[in-house]
């Protein structure tokens, strides 16, 4: 096996050379804050691989993300003195810190317990930093679907929560009822501002009562929606490739001719 210190090593040298005097112009200008962006970007690009399950793509964005990850340490280094050593040895001790049931005493029998025994860990780590509320350590700019889930999530473990699944189906039914009666006053009126947003806040109460219900199923919602989207798009591109092959055009096609189109690429995909 590689030493992994050394195989690291390698990457630090490659940016050490493109920020040099000589190096790349564009790797010299670059910042912590700009680096985020990339940041990002690379480890949608890696999800993506993850979720179609492509081994070669998997490997080649992870180290994407690696490399990003090391430039940014690179460029603290430079203003701050940090270090990998540090930032490893700091992460070592917490996962410890948080794992009292695998190196402490304590026994935890289920997965909810584990979670449940983090988040407290996590509150008492944070107890000396001044008053801080249940939500303050969730980050801002996750998407809106991950921290609905996060936010909905905490707030179960403190104990707001419904009992069963069944509770928080009924939910969604007001949820959706209410969105109804909105969508109604709307068309019965010039639809204005306050009208638009009273209708964006009623369909967000839905989306955000079906994030309850993917979390008392079990289910991760932006995992969920990902795959749905994923299926969706490669039916519609057999539907694309379908039409191209006939030389006909896709903004011409009736309804009864989409459901056609969508019914075969349905079959298609469930069967290939």
């Amino acid at each position: 096996m590689n030493d992994p210190t050394e195989t690291i090593g390698k990457i630090t040298e490659l940016i050490e050379r493109l920020t040099a005097p000589n190096g790349c112009p564009w790797d010299r200008k670059q910042t912590p804050q700009t680096l985020t962006v990339y940041l990002i970007e690379e480890m949608y690009e890696l999800i993506d691989a993850v979720h179609r399950d492509d081994s070669a793509d998997i490997e080649e964005e992870m180290g994407d993300v690696l490399f990003q990850l090391l430039f940014l340490l690179h460029l603290y280094r430079e203003r701050h003195g940090m270090s990998l050593d540090g930032i490893v040895k700091r992460n070592v001790e917490k996962m410890i810190r948080r794992h009292p049931h695998v190196f402490g005493e304590e026994t935890i029998e289920t997965s909810d317990g584990v979670r449940r025994r983090w988040q407290q860990i996590k509150q008492a780590e944070k107890s000396g930093q001044g008053p801080s509320g249940l939500f303050d350590s969730i980050p801002k700019g996750v998407p809106a679907l991950v921290r609905a889930y996060r936010v909905s999530d905490r707030a179960a473990k403190a104990g707001f929560d419904w009992e069963t699944l069944p509770d928080v189906m009924k939910k969604v039914e007001e949820e959706w009822l209410e969105f109804l009666a909105e969508v109604r006053r709307t068309d019965d009126r010039d639809a204005g501002e306050e009208n638009r947003k009273r209708l964006s806040m009623e369909f967000g109460d839905i989306l955000f009562t079906l994030v309850n219900v993917a979390r008392f199923a079990g289910i991760h919602p932006e995992t969920a929606l990902a795959e749905s989207t994923r299926k969706f798009e490669e039916r519609f591109r057999r539907m694309e490739v379908e039409v191209s092959r006939t030389n006909g055009d896709l903004n011409a096609l009736t309804m009864d001719e989409w459901q056609s189109l969508w019914s075969r690429a349905k079959m298609e995909s469930s069967s290939s």
